[in-house]
């Protein structure tokens, strides 16, 4: 028996946006995110040493990416991608997770602007996303310095885009010392409209409408994300569909039990550990998708999202 929804959460899910795929557009949805987030402007952010706005290398052109440093010592390096259904989020969406990521793990924070569908579709994020890391990694020296301690993190859609590289990290021989999943998008065969495929994840039942983030949503975001349905099944989309997991970098992976990617993100933190992949799995009792943004309103949220923090972290002075 699990716990039941979080009171003080379940106050909040009428007020927050991208709950109606018949109305969105691409735009209503990156003015929705935008606006939750400047709603909280009267809230001081969590402070860190140093924020810097910066460029990276992207697969197509340079990337907007922003440095959060809680000092100036040797330290990890963490390539964050946010969330927003691939479609929306972006630097200021997701400053404050970027923000406690760093003051939690002691790590160099860099936040990565990839190219959003539908005016670039897959796999557009997830090549921007690859290439912002390798160039991370390739001057590791002017973030934290320490090569042996690189790791990739993100939420959501973001979350899928670092299961995404970390798998392209090891077809290319970069070391990275640990992944942090927050409730990813891990199989998009059937774009969540194909009943056979959301058969193989009750959550999707379970969880298709009232707690936030919807299946119907998850449709909308993934047609966008996707040229083409059949393109479901790249793994570049669909980690969980990758021929092989092992040698990937230990991971954390959490999940939200009221949430239509419950199962899916519990599949993959199974299927990493059955390829030998050491793996710190996360349920998320009582909470919605996005709970990582809600630690300021619940106190379960926040307890959840700093336990797999801290998590990461160990993960990360492992690789020294």
């Amino acid at each position: 028996m699990t716990a039941p929804l979080d009171p003080v959460i379940a106050q909040i899910i009428p007020l927050l946006p991208l709950r109606d795929p018949e109305t969105m557009t691409p735009q209503s949805a990156r003015d929705s995110l935008r606006a939750l987030a400047a709603a909280r402007a009267a809230v001081p952010p969590p402070p860190v040493a140093s924020v810097r706005d910066t460029e990276v290398t992207g697969a197509a052109s340079p990337l907007a990416a922003r440095i959060y440093r809680v000092s100036e010592v040797k330290s990890p390096t963490v390539v964050f991608f946010h969330g927003g259904g691939w479609v929306a989020g972006d630097l200021e969406t997701h400053d404050r997770q970027a923000r406690l990521l760093a003051i939690e793990t002691g790590a160099v924070v860099v936040s990565v602007d990839y190219r959003r569908p539908p005016e670039t579709r897959l796999p557009g994020a997830f090549e921007d996303s690859f290439a912002a890391l390798c160039d991370v990694s390739a001057r590791i020296a002017e973030f934290g310095g320490d090569g042996a301690r690189l790791g990739v993190a993100g939420d959501s859609a973001g979350g899928n885009l670092a299961a995404a590289v970390a798998i392209g990290c090891r077809d290319s021989g970069i070391s990275l010392a640990a992944q942090l999943l927050v409730y990813p998008v891990t199989d998009v065969a059937g774009s969540y409209a194909n009943p056979t495929e959301n058969a193989r994840f009750p959550s999707r039942a379970e969880n298709a409408q009232g707690y936030f983030l919807s299946r119907a949503v998850m449709e909308w975001f993934a047609g966008h994300y996707l040229a083409d349905a059949g393109h479901g099944e790249d793994w570049r989309v669909s980690p969980l569909r990758a021929k092989n997991l092992a040698g990937l970098a230990p991971a954390v992976v959490c999940t939200a039990w009221f949430d239509p990617l419950r199962d899916e993100g519990k599949a993959y933190a199974e299927a990493l550990a059955a390829a030998d992949v050491a793996t710190r799995y996360h349920h998320g009792a009582g909470l919605i998708h996005g709970y990582f943004g809600l630690g300021d309103v619940s106190e379960t949220a926040r307890f959840e999202a700093q336990r797999a923090r801290a998590d990461f972290k160990a993960m990360l002075d492992r690789g020294a």
